[in-house]
């Protein structure tokens, strides 16, 4: 093939299309069985199957399929095994809605023909995230898709509830949650969303049954007084002398008429309200725990959706926050009411649907974490698991160490069913694998299965090993479990991360992966969370469709640096297109001057045919494998892309490239050419493996063209450091400097670019001289110079600009003098800088005028303001260069 097969611009859309379709066809993610090659896991985090690919997928699945590729090309045996999360309420609420627009409600079809419309919509939409990711390149092993209601994993599901069910780690019982009066459900600690509201505090007169020491009554705050109808005591600090004399007494809790008693517990701040505070164990976490500790009754003044219920008396039926205004109302008029404060609280939310959530008292199933949390701790401090970057152990332990028991039942019906049977007639719990006829303990028929179902985390818990063919012993356990990393957000490290690990130790006996990679978080370019509000989102789609998916996928990479956010903008999705274009450029080069056929360029490399050129970027190839596959390794990926960047663009493309432009035209002879077309595509060849991982279109595509080229780039074998030619690889950046010293005169003095100019080196060490002198050529032609003089030292050349080559990392400096006599209008150049000068002083003036008045910088945004103190760094910078230059042909004017 040459250059005439591949078209003149990278077109991505077709090139995707046609390579992804190939590597599923292939089965290119599917690994070998029976392989001896050492395995490497991963599990995806299932995305929801509501879910559209957005920027926290698209920068996860990049990162792991890195490392798929990888790995794979470094010769392990890699399962990348991808899935999908059922997402109960997530995906209930779509079907629910789906169900309105034709007036019905899920009561009205009924439980089974509600679940079996569920599976209707899964199977119609419930794809669109996976055809996402295959799209934006993500290599698993799709033959082996799973979704976590599927029938393995529901198996897996029920065997775990039963075992802990069993060993006592499962209850059922009475216990304050988080309720959502709109989802009608319960929802753990870490599905509640936080966020701080102004709101009230209401001070409320509890009037005692007898007064005492002339005291009529107690004043009470709260932050929610209509949960006044369900208090059952009022609680002070045992060690506050102002209600000491007040314990055990008697208060009538106003418009019930109701006597509660005044207790003592050290869980009273005296210092918050009055030092007096309600309890009202259905309706408040704290409450709740001080009731059982003085055998308090709890009253449910609620239903399930957040109105008032028959216990609230006059105010039943009325909604939470009606209610809310009545009792205010009434007290008020009461005289009961002796202030009302602003006050900031944190107001929990459904994390699903945003209605504020309700403390309630209901029954519920949970697991009891403590025996399953102490195993998991231990796993982590041991290094049996080992958090990437390790400050995430912190945050780890602090939620493990504080851990509560752990609500698993929803009142919804999409989900796996909890596996347990009431009986009717004996008020006995049967829990079971399999469906069971009778009540084991009485016998009878008369059994009815649990009307919830299981939190949607319950089974993704068990998503390493219940994927694998658990609760049977498979081969797959034996090969890929324990997984080999886990990549994630840090958001679902209590979610997810710390529950898969309690459950692998708990049921496979050893941790579910070795490593957890954390990922950073994408922000805007300001640092501004991404939101639709906003208008700041970035769809990944939308960038794919525009610049190519190879194009994303490096940005995201060279951006994920270890600790740090991501501050994306869409210009350097832009900017890695341009790099894409870039390397299509380089293949087209290459293809034109690889000589007379493929053999030739592909044949062994002579290596006493090399020259100092080539064994510089063979060096410099070395250099770049090593860094690149350490950077993979530690999880670096920023690191790797850059190094990656540099090596093709300013290496391979800016300076290889440009040195042997000549050879390859035959201008230095046929041995040079062919060594040089040789070098050429061996090393581009190598810089596309090590970009596959990467950016894995255009490389494979690509590579197809090049002479020698295997069936396929992803089944190649990844590079391997060759020999470091250290001395010529040495003299090369010698020569290099000096190029790059002429090359900053000519800018900075703005020499024409077609100008050719006399240059004179100085350089007092031997070996340096004649390093340039031997490569005069390579400075002559990069660096358009008619004459090169070198010597040890001497007078400085008349109109001469001069600067320093070399001296970084230990290399010898040389002078380097250009004289611009004949190349420049002295007095026009002067002029020129001269006008430049008195724009830039007015252009400077204007922004520091602005930066110094305090009321701009204190009511401008932020960014707004940044943006100015970044102009004026630049404005200041701007006007030293041009002063430098004024200096400097004053200098030489002499």
């Amino acid at each position: 093939m040459d250059e005439k097969t591949l078209s003149k611009t990278y077109e991505p859309k077709e090139v995707e299309e046609r390579w992804s379709r190939h590597w599923i066809e292939s089965k290119a993610g599917t690994p070998e069985p029976g392989s001896n090659k050492p395995a490497f896991s991963m599990v995806i985090p299932p995305p929801n199957i509501t879910g559209a690919l957005h920027l926290g997928h698209a920068l996860n699945s990049t990162l792991q399929d890195i490392l798929a590729r990888y790995k794979r090309m470094k010769g392990y045996n890699v399962l990348w095994l991808p899935g999908i999360d059922h997402a109960g309420i997530a995906t209930q609420n779509v079907v629910e809605r789906q169900l309105a627009e034709e007036g019905l409600t899920r009561h009205k079809i009924g439980r089974d023909e509600f679940v079996k419309r569920v599976w209707q919509w899964k199977e119609a939409s419930g794809g669109t995230i996976i055809s996402q990711l295959k799209r934006l390149g993500a290599s698993c092993d799709w033959t082996r898709l799973r979704f976590t209601m599927d029938e393995g994993l529901s198996r897996a599901v029920r065997e775990v509830f039963t075992r802990l069910y069993k060993e006592g780690l499962i209850y059922r019982g009475d216990y304050i949650i988080n309720w959502c009066p709109r989802c009608h459900t319960a929802l753990s600690d870490l599905e509640v969303n936080f966020e701080e509201t102004d709101g009230s505090l209401w001070y409320m007169e509890y009037p005692l049954k007898e007064p005492v020491e002339g005291m009529k009554g107690l004043t009470v705050a709260t932050t929610r007084p209509e949960t006044m109808l369900g208090d059952t005591a009022v609680a002070v600090n045992p060690n506050d002398e102002r209600y000491k004399g007040l314990i055990g007494k008697m208060l009538i809790l106003p418009l019930t008429g109701r006597e509660i008693p005044v207790i003592g517990d050290d869980s009273v701040s005296a210092e918050f309200g009055t030092g007096a505070v309600k309890i009202t164990p259905a309706h408040d976490f704290n409450d709740f725990e001080v009731s059982k500790r003085h055998n308090l009754p709890a009253l449910n003044v609620m239903d399930e959706n957040g109105r008032m219920n028959e216990n609230a008396g006059r105010f039943a039926g009325l909604d939470r926050f009606e209610a809310r205004k009545r009792i205010v109302e009434e007290l008020q008029a009461a005289g009961l009411m002796p202030k009302i404060d602003k006050y900031k609280l944190m107001l929990g939310s459904c994390y699903r649907c945003s209605t504020v959530v309700e403390p309630r008292l209901s029954k519920q199933w949970f697991v009891k974490v403590g025996p399953l949390a102490a195993p998991a701790i231990k796993a982590v401090e041991a290094g049996e698991i080992r958090f990437v970057p390790k400050g995430w152990e912190n945050t780890y332990f602090d939620w493990m160490r504080n851990i509560r028991d752990w609500c698993i039942s929803r009142q919804i019906w999409w989900g796996h069913r909890i596996p347990a049977w009431h009986c009717k007639d004996c008020g006995h719990i049967t829990v079971s694998t399999v469906d069971p006829d009778v009540c084991e303990r009485c016998g009878k028929k008369n059994i009815a299965q649990d009307n919830d179902v299981l939190d949607t985390w319950f089974s993704s818990a068990l998503w390493p090993f219940s994927t694998l063919g658990w609760p049977d012993d498979t081969k797959e356990l034996k090969v890929f479990y324990p997984t080999s990393v886990l990549s994630t957000s840090f958001d679902i490290i209590f979610f997810w991360v710390a529950r898969m690990i309690m459950m692998g130790l708990k049921f496979m006996d050893s941790p579910p992966f070795r490593e957890v990679y954390i990922h950073a978080l994408i922000r805007d370019a300001q640092g501004q969370k991404m939101s639709k509000s906003k208008g700041n989102v970035i769809d990944p789609l939308v960038m794919m469709e525009k610049y190519g998916t190879d194009a994303l996928r490096f940005t995201l990479a060279v951006l994920a640096a270890q600790g740090r956010d991501i501050k994306l903008a869409e210009d350097r999705i832009s900017g890695y297109r341009n790099f894409c274009n870039k390397i299509w450029n380089l293949a087209r080069f290459t293809l034109m001057n690889i000589g007379d056929g493929p053999d030739q360029a592909t044949a062994p490399l002579d290596e006493s045919t090399l020259n100092m050129a080539d064994k510089w970027i063979l060096s410099r190839r070395s250099v770049c494998i090593k860094e690149v596959s350490e950077a993979i390794d530690g999880y670096k990926f920023d690191e790797a892309a850059r190094a990656l960047y540099r090596f093709v663009w300013h290496e391979l493309c800016d300076w290889y490239v440009e040195l042997i432009k000549q050879d390859l035209k035959g201008e230095r002879g046929p041995e040079r050419k062919e060594t040089s077309a040789k070098v050429l595509v061996e090393v581009f060849k190598d810089a596309l493996k090590m970009l596959h991982p990467f950016m894995p279109f255009i490389t494979e595509e690509l590579y197809g063209y090049l002479p020698g080229a295997g069936e396929a780039l992803h089944k190649e074998q990844y590079p391997v450091e060759g020999g470091l030619y250290n001395k010529e690889a040495a003299e090369m950046e010698e020569v290099m400097d000096v190029i790059r010293a002429i090359r900053n005169i000519r800018t900075e003095m703005n020499i024409a670019q077609d100008a050719k100019t006399d240059c004179v080196c100085f350089a007092a060490d031997h070996d340096l001289r004649e390093t340039i002198a031997r490569n005069a050529e390579y400075i002559k032609q990069l660096a358009k110079v008619k004459g090169l003089d070198v010597k040890e030292a001497g007078e400085r050349p008349r109109n001469a600009v001069s600067a320093i080559a070399g001296g970084a990392e230990g290399r010898p400096r040389v002078e380097v003098y250009v004289p611009l006599a004949g190349l420049i209008d002295f007095e026009a150049e002067m002029k020129k800088l001269r006008k430049e000068l008195e724009k830039t002083l007015v252009e400077y003036d204007s922004v520091e005028k602005k930066l110094s008045n305090e009321a701009f910088v204190a009511r401008a945004p932020k960014d707004v303001v940044e943006k100015d103190r970044a102009r004026l760094a630049g404005l200041l910078e701007k006007k030293a260069k041009i002063e430098t230059g004024l200096e400097r042909i004053r200098d030489l004017k002499g």
